[in-house]
């Protein structure tokens, strides 16, 4: 059987969508449909139920798809790996971020990778949260990059970095002239914040409380971009991580007050589907975040501690 029916039945299946996984595979969407057909036929058994919307596997199809999968992946790393004889790296890599983490680094290291490597290919998207889990767990990406990375029957996570939380207000505002504040002082402050669904902003909720903290929420964005601009603009402050607003800091028009009493850090980590393998590309890449991941802003007179209790992988 063709290597290359296997994967677009994978593709079919990961996004969920013929037409996609048509487009991926340079195939009409009635070609897509053909190839899965046809396996069906093959096997004498229904791997896709059409009859549902969207459609679903049967058990069987399942089985075949769990399978199917790691022969995919094994057989496209080893064909990688043969190409590429004298450490020369031509394969790819597809990437999830969260988009505080992505515009505040990941061009960087895009460009530190492909210089290394000119003939690799990185793809990456910036995404919301819930998305890049759901794109790691479907297989569509080959990694992700979250903060508070959870781990699950069908993700791995692992520690990449830390990141200091600092206060983020305006220079017009009357916190900017402080060289340092303790949270209980920001007892009745105006505040931009995350929406209330993110991990972060559950964090520094329960962080605020437990230093007696009562703030005004005056506007809460899923985008950290968003929320430096309000800052900026003097709607409120924000509890936000040094290296997001590192270009603002230097830039002026942003200032970053370190936490007196207690450092805290925001944990990242990159996200991976159990079980999948990996072409050298992506492994390099993956060494290479792991290698950056400590050149990190550090905050002076504290050690930074995780607002997180701890994120050991399950």
């Amino acid at each position: 059987m063709h290597i290359k029916s296997l994967k677009v039945f994978c593709d079919v299946v990961a996004r969920k969508s013929f037409s996609r996984a048509a487009s991926e595979n340079g195939i009409s969407q009635s070609g897509a449909s053909q190839v899965v057909h046809q396996l069906e036929e093959r096997l004498g058994v229904k791997l896709i139920d059409r009859s549902k919307r969207p459609f679903v596997l049967t058990p069987e199809g399942q089985t075949y798809y769990d399978g199917c999968r790691k022969i995919v992946q094994r057989y496209a790393a080893l064909e990688e790996e043969v190409r590429s004889p004298r450490r020369e790296l031509a394969g790819r890599v597809t990437v999830a971020s969260i988009y505080s983490v992505g515009l505040s680094h990941m061009n960087r290291y895009m460009q530190e990778f492909l210089s290394k490597y000119p003939k690799a290919n990185v793809q990456l998207e910036y995404q919301h949260p819930k998305r890049v889990y759901e794109l790691v767990e479907s297989d569509q990406v080959d990694l992700g990059l979250v903060s508070y990375p959870r781990a699950s029957r069908n993700v791995t996570a692992e520690r990449w970095r830390e990141e200091p939380i600092v206060l983020a207000c305006s220079p017009a505002n009357s916190l900017a002239q402080r060289s340092s504040i303790l949270l209980s002082e920001l007892s009745g402050a105006r505040m931009v914040g995350y929406d209330r669904e993110l991990p972060v902003r559950r964090e520094i909720d329960r962080l605020l409380t437990s230093h007696d903290a009562s703030v005004e929420v005056v506007m809460a964005f899923d985008n950290i971009e968003t929320i430096k601009r309000a800052i900026e603009i003097d709607a409120g402050v924000g509890l936000l991580p040094l290296p997001t607003i590192e270009r603002e800091v230097d830039a002026g028009t942003l200032v970053a007050v370190p936490i007196d009493e207690e450092p805290l850090v925001r944990p990242l980590g990159i996200i991976r589907r159990r079980g999948k393998v990996l072409g050298r590309t992506a492994r390099r890449f993956i060494e290479l975040l792991l290698e950056r991941g400590a050149e990190l802003p550090t905050i002076e007179n504290g050690s930074p501690r995780s607002l997180a209790a701890g994120l050991a992988p399950r």
